[in-house]
């Protein structure tokens, strides 16, 4: 698919080279007998993540599907090696929005998906030669130590310490696109985790979840019941 070069991008993540470190793997529904993963129950002392990333101006950077295709591989990607979960998601044409657990510091989840999102979105350009489309990520600041960047740098993360508002964020995430007019029911919407919170997950989801690592404390909040 094509890639439509009518955007602009943005600024630079954190202005310095990132290192990325391998993790444990969580694996998608059953795991093998040899692990016991722990369960996640949200508290003070374990707080969820409402993450929002942003792209320069909201500009309409994620127009394809082939680049929804490749920011998901990414995030994939970001969790794997980041060592977090991931519980909810929506790609929007200017702006992502996730919801993650927190096994050590925020910055650290952010640093993760922002720095390896965007190194995979600027590697799909080069690749195919989107020459103007990477003229627009290009830094003017000389002293950066990175030509390009996708993201905004300001941090727009959001702890969450109840269920309630954990699926206050869930049903938030899942409406953007209705909002947005892009599809009427929320299930619709090719890019985001609505169908496998109702249980009605797509052979070829884009992206899995980590539903089932979640312990809940009130009954009737599993995926269907939101």
């Amino acid at each position: 698919i094509g890639y439509q070069v009518a955007f602009g991008l943005c600024p630079p993540m954190c202005g310095r080279s990132v290192t990325f470190r391998k993790r444990p793997f969580f694996f998608w529904g059953s795991a093998p007998s040899f692990m016991a993963p722990e369960k996640f129950q949200i508290s003070r002392d374990s707080q969820a993540l409402y993450i929002t990333i942003v792209s320069k101006d909201r500009l309409p950077v994620f127009q394809t599907d082939a680049l929804k295709i490749v920011v998901c591989r990414a995030i994939d990607e970001a969790r794997n090696s980041g060592g977090f979960l991931l519980f909810a998601y929506v790609i929007m044409l200017d702006h992502i929005h996730l919801l993650t657990n927190c096994p050590g510091a925020s910055a650290d989840v952010l640093r993760y998906l922002k720095g390896i999102t965007g190194r995979r979105v600027i590697d799909y350009l080069k690749e195919k030669n989107h020459e103007t489309s990477l003229a627009k990520l290009r830094h003017e600041d000389w002293k950066r130590k990175h030509s390009y960047s996708l993201w905004q740098k300001e941090k727009k993360v959001f702890s969450i310490y109840s269920e309630a508002m954990f699926m206050q964020k869930v049903n938030y995430i899942h409406l953007n696109p209705v909002r947005a007019g892009l599809v009427e029911r929320a299930i619709d919407y090719r890019w985001s985790s609505a169908r496998i919170w109702q249980r009605q997950e797509a052979e070829d989801e884009p992206l899995r979840m980590d539903l089932d690592r979640i312990r809940w404390r009130t009954p009737g909040r599993s995926p269907k019941n939101f």
